[in-house]
């Protein structure tokens, strides 16, 4: 593997550990703490509410540093900073005390987003296909979220979901830091900060580049309360509408000795990985479709799916909630890197983590915002009001991309960066 290969690689697996450890608290909630502590599903997710806003809100400062010190020092600094949170978040004995270690948690997970997509946009060509892969390898997070969580819940407890990754960040963050260290220490001269200004753009460009520009983070804020809704809920859901399936797989796995007695919630958290894992594959397709296709087209079609999936949705229990659920996660799942592809191919200078920054501030501030709304539906009306705001939440964004033109605008010049690779 040469030394590109492997910067990848890491970038990936950056990703895969962003997401783990902002939704480690989802399963952890569902499953252990609202019995161990004795609150609600809805008051515990109060306590993750100020994390998600802090992945959003200091994303753009993080793009700004990236831009103006070193987008590879920020890396550095996103998996070391990350483990050693998710490790001091484990020795937390009050609902306040995890909550302020899942607010630390957000600050560092805010980096890689911005910066990483950066890095991966800006580096290699062939962006859909790179997105898409970097993609799964995030989507692999939030399934693996669920299934390790539920698996030291029962095996263990909910304090190891939080300090085994961590460790593992922190070893990984430290081989980084050493295989990228030219790039790491490097300091930006003047001319390369100057150019973050970007090229000038004409009238037109501007006029099309505004329209397409409102799409992107309309349809970015709508469809992070949908991926929110979903990836945060789904372990509950299922330990809800699954635990006669999850009983039964629980008994079959314990006849063939796989599994130990009362591993429902292993089970549960399996059956969402599983979900998750396979819906993720999405992400290949939607990568090759957008190098072929465009945006437009293929985001009119995962909208689509989301609507007929989320329409179908209440009411079901065990195995068609099951698959129903891979549907509607293909869609949800299949939507994340179209936006940072029409990013990736609009922007232009160095300024391009600072874009992404921005792009990130509204993603994840909606995240943030959909806990509060994920409880208050819960508690007053069941999921099944959730599906249903869900499936009108996709149509909003079927119409807004419907709006799009037929092809992106691209910038007039070249940025000054390097040529992309292979």
């Amino acid at each position: 593997m040469n030394r590109d290969s492997t910067h990848y690689l890491f970038l990936n697996v950056g990703h895969y550990l962003d997401h783990l450890f902002t939704l480690i608290f989802a399963t952890v909630a569902a499953l252990a703490l609202s019995r161990e502590w004795g609150l609600s599903y809805g008051e515990l997710l109060k306590y993750a509410t100020p994390g998600f806003f802090a992945f959003g809100l200091f994303s753009l400062p993080a793009g700004w540093l990236a831009d103006k010190w070193s987008r590879e020092g920020m890396i550095s600094v996103f998996f070391i900073g990350i483990g050693i949170a998710s490790i001091a978040t484990a020795f937390a004995q009050t609902p306040l005390q995890i909550g302020i270690g899942l607010f630390i948690i957000g600050v560092f997970a805010a980096i890689y987003h911005p910066v990483g997509l950066a890095i991966v946009t800006q580096k290699w060509k062939n962006t859909g296909m790179r997105l898409a892969v970097n993609g799964v390898w995030g989507n692999l997070g939030v399934a693996s979220a669920a299934l390790i969580t539920g698996y030291f819940i029962d095996n263990g407890g909910w304090r190891t979901a939080f300090v085994v990754p961590g460790i593992v960040s922190i070893v990984v963050g430290i081989f980084y830091t050493i295989h990228q260290w030219p790039e790491v220490s490097h300091k930006k001269t003047p001319a390369q900060v100057a150019a973050t200004n970007g090229p000038l753009m004409s009238a037109d460009y501007k006029a099309i580049m505004l329209r397409v520009s409102i799409i992107v983070f309309f349809t970015t804020a709508v469809s992070s309360i949908v991926f929110q809704s979903t990836t945060f809920a789904l372990p509950k859901i299922f330990d809800e509408r699954m635990q006669s399936l999850a009983k039964d797989l629980t008994q079959w796995l314990n006849a063939g000795g796989v599994a130990a007695s009362g591993d429902v919630a292993t089970v549960v958290g399996g059956l969402a990985f599983t979900v998750f894992a396979v819906a993720s594959l999405a992400q290949l397709v939607v990568g090759k479709a957008l190098d072929t296709y465009g945006p437009r087209n293929v985001f009119l079609v995962t909208a689509s799916i989301q609507v007929i999936f989320f329409g179908l949705m209440p009411g079901m229990k065990d195995a068609w909630a099951l698959a129903i659920a891979f549907g509607f996660m293909f869609g949800a799942f299949g939507q994340i890197p179209i936006n940072d592809f029409m990013i990736g191919k609009m922007a232009s200078g160095e300024a391009r983590a600072r874009i992404y920054g921005v792009r990130y501030v509204v993603s994840f501030t909606a995240l943030a915002a959909t806990l509060p709304l994920i409880g208050f539906i819960y508690e007053i009306y069941g999921f099944d009001m959730l599906f249903r705001f869900m499936a009108c939440s996709a149509a909003v964004i079927l119409i807004a991309v419907a709006c799009l033109p037929a092809k992106l605008p691209v910038p007039a010049t070249v940025d000054g960066a390097a040529p992309a690779r292979a």
